[in-house]
C-alpha cells in the first residue's frame, strides 16, 4: 500500500466508478445480495453446509469474494488510492467481516497461503484508517455485520 497520505487523482475516481459499474452486472448484483442476506459461515463446515461446491451458493461465495480480492490487490499495490476508495468502499469490509473466521481454514483446504491474502490487506488498513478517523465506528460495524 502507498505509503505517505497521496492525493487522489482523476484516474482513482475513474477506477472507482469502474469498479462501482462492474458491481451492478446482474450476476454479480445478484451473488452480492445473496452473500449480503445469506453469508455468514463461522467454520468451514458452515461454508460448506451454506455453499457445497458446483452450487449457485458456492458460485456466488466466488463471485463476491474474487470480486473483493481483485479490488484489493489494486489498493495493497497502490494502483488505487486508499483514503479515497475508503469513503465509499465500504462493501469491501463488509465482506471481509463475513469471511475472516473461515479464511485460515480456506487457505488450509485449498493449500493457498495467499487465498483472499489482499483482501485481508486490505481490509486490516481500512480498519486502521477508519479508527483514526471515527474511533468506535469499525467496531458497532463489525458487531453490526458479524452478528
Amino acid at each position: 500500500m502507498r505509503s505517505g497520505i497521496a492525493r487522489p487523482t482523476f484516474d482513482d475516481v475513474k477506477l472507482i466508478l469502474q469498479l462501482y459499474e462492474m458491481r451492478r452486472e446482474p450476476r454479480l448484483r445478484e451473488a452480492r445480495q445473496w452473500f449480503t442476506a445469506s453469508c455468514k459461515p463461522k467454520t468451514i463446515q458452515d461454508m460448506t453446509a451454506l455453499c457445497p461446491p458446483g452450487s449457485e451458493q458456492h458460485a456466488s461465495f466466488r463471485m463476491v469474494t474474487t470480486y473483493w480480492e481483485m479490488v484489493a490487490s489494486f489498493l495493497v499495490s497502490g494502483v488505487l488510492n486508499e483514503a479515497l476508495f475508503y469513503q465509499s468502499g465500504r462493501e469491501l469490509l463488509f465482506v471481509w467481516e463475513r469471511v475472516r473466521d473461515i479464511v485460515p481454514a480456506l487457505r488450509d483446504q485449498y493449500k493457498h497461503p495467499l487465498e483472499l491474502a489482499n483482501l485481508e490487506r486490505a481490509a486490516e488498513a481500512y480498519i486502521e484508517w477508519w479508527n483514526a478517523h471515527a474511533p468506535g465506528a469499525y467496531e458497532a460495524f463489525s458487531r453490526r455485520v458479524r452478528g
